[in-house]
């Protein structure tokens, strides 16, 4: 295959684990969704639906138009606005774990698409050749010259020259835990994660708080994954099957 879709996220540079000197025992890297997925095509599907209301109000507006344009001019627009939402929507997040004798600690991280950019760039330069031809039929596609070409021209050059957008785009956590402080490991019945609650001091208490987080993997991985770190955990710390959501963070 010329292109894997599912290809493991490069690890980051910065990236420094914190029990590097021990035998790694196990690790991977995997790009995966962090968040409320039934939300996010619950989302999608509104959006989806707004478009395709869009679409249809541009096709009766350009009735006198040359028919096989004027489909294919509504098809194009559904499809480059749709593809947007789904990149907002449907967004993953890198992640690295790695295993060794004292614990478990990952590495969560988004770089700015490399793919944005230049995908833009072309997008702004097509759609404008089109639109302009199109004008040549109706004058009045000269308008969508200068807001939907013109628009992502507009959006090229913002993310181009601003670093401000760049960096808020980008993200890099690394998190540690050792295997004494892991009170629950659960195997998600509803997520393709492994699940795993553990206890820490937050700074000024004098109580431990209970808190998880998700390890991410590949389904066929899920059952290997969880019976391994089981083998590490103290004597008595529950081993179940349960429906998890996702962890509110730790940062």
């Amino acid at each position: 295959m010329l292109f894997k879709l599912n290809k493991p996220p490069s690890l980051p540079p910065q990236l420094k684990w914190k029990f590097e000197r021990e035998l790694e025992l196990e690790s991977w890297s995997i790009k995966a969704r962090n968040y409320n997925t039934f939300i996010a095509n619950c989302m999608f599907t509104f959006i989806a639906i707004l478009i395709f209301c869009v679409t249809l109000i541009m096709y009766s507006v350009y009735e006198e138009m040359n028919q096989p344009w004027r489909t294919l001019s509504c098809i194009f627009f559904f499809i480059l606005i749709l593809s947007v939402a789904s990149s907002m929507t449907h967004q993953r997040m890198n992640f690295a774990y790695r295993i060794s004798k004292s614990g478990v600690e990952y590495c969560e991280w988004k770089d700015f698409p490399k793919w944005a950019l230049p995908c833009l760039k072309w997008m702004a330069g097509i759609t404008a050749v089109i639109f302009i031809f199109m004008a040549t039929i109706d004058p009045s596609f000269l308008i969508g010259a200068l807001v939907g070409p013109g628009g992502l021209g507009l959006t090229y050059l913002s993310m181009a020259h601003s670093k401000s957008y760049r960096e808020l785009h980008t993200q890099y956590h690394h998190h540690e835990y050792e295997w004494k402080d892991i009170v629950q490991l659960a195997i998600a019945t509803n997520r393709e994660v492994v699940d795993v609650k553990f206890k820490f001091f937050r700074d000024g208490d004098t109580v431990k708080t209970c808190w998880n987080f998700n390890i991410h993997c590949q389904k066929k991985d899920k059952e290997r994954v969880a019976n391994f770190i089981r083998t590490y955990l103290l004597p008595g710390v529950p081993f179940i099957r349960a429906k998890v959501n996702v962890p509110l963070g730790t940062d």
